[in-house]
Formats: structure tokens, sequence, C-alpha cells
């Protein structure tokens, strides 16, 4: 897909209607790859983004898109069995992790603590599927959230900017 992103992922609601809100329908993994590559692009201040969605939704295909935009070339792995996966060669670099496999919500916002200040240290841009573990509030982050549609053929991903100081969604996480 070498279309420019506007043209490439049609814009919906989770009921199907066509709207301007940050809701995408993913038709395969490939438009979930490219729409990772094309977030980092039209969302150049992203530096957290938190990744909600079931097992199989996608997730991982995402930050695929995302480092490849970010100009990694090792192949991206699930982070669910070491936790997390850093990838320093990309521009910037990334820390993708997976928080699926700590269940309690004490050791999740430890663990998730010290690879924040790991990425703010090197600059990095983090992933986080499975944040629902965390109970820490993070006013800066970015949200996604990925869901099947009826039927499973496809998918929805949106996204949900931060909060700005007034606790209005803003577009910029700064």
């Amino acid at each position: 897909m070498k279309k420019d992103s506007e043209e490439q992922f049609k814009v919906f609601n989770s009921s199907g209607q066509r709207t301007n809100n940050f809701c995408w329908k993913l038709e395969k993994p490939e438009s979930t790859m490219s729409l990772g590559s094309t977030l980092t692009k039209k969302f150049p201040d992203l530096s957290i983004l938190l990744l909600n969605g079931p097992l199989g939704a996608g997730k991982t295909t995402l930050v695929k898109g995302i480092a490849k935009s970010l100009r990694i070339k090792e192949p991206i792995t699930s982070p669910t069995f070491p936790l997390a996966q850093h990838y320093p060669s990309g521009s910037p670099p990334l820390i993708h992790l997976d928080l699926y496999r700590i269940e309690e919500t004490i050791s999740a916002n430890e663990f998730f603590l010290q690879e924040e200040e790991e990425a703010k240290a090197i600059g990095a841009l983090m992933v986080v599927e499975w944040p629902e573990r965390l109970s820490i509030p993070m006013p800066d982050a970015w949200r996604g959230k990925l869901e099947y549609s009826s039927g499973n053929q496809s998918r929805f991903f949106q996204l949900i900017p931060p909060l700005d100081r007034d606790n209005k969604l803003s577009t910029s996480s700064r």
C-alpha cells in the first residue's frame, strides 16, 4: 500500500458509519500493520501508547507496523513471556511491553515504572499491551483499542488522544 494514509483507511465509528473520529476499520492484518506505520507519522509526539484488545485482536501486528515506521529491522515478536522487548536501533527506539502474565497490579505498576524510566532516558516510544493491569494514572498516554467486528471478518481500531490540562481530549501528548 503506497497510497496516502488518508486514502488507505476508511474511518468508521464502531457501528460502521463513516466519521471523522480516530477510528479505523481494518480488513486484514496488512491493514493493521499499515495503520501502525501511519500512527507515528500522523502523531509524531506519541510517546506512550496503551493497547487494549482481546487475545488475537492484532495488538502485536500493530506494533510491527509501528516498528517498521521507526526503521527497526529486527523481527517484532510478542513480549508475552519476556514481558518486554527493547529495540534500541529504532528512530526513536521502541520499548514494547506485554503485561498479560502479570496478575498483581502492584507488580505491573512497578515493572511499568522501571520500563518508563528507561524509555524516557533513551527517548523511546513505549507501547504497552494489556494496560488494564495497571492502576497508574497516565494523562499523557495515548490509548488504542482493537475490537473484532461482527463475524470476526475485520477489526476496528480506535485511537484516543491524551487529555489536556483541562481534562479535554487533545491531539498532542504535551
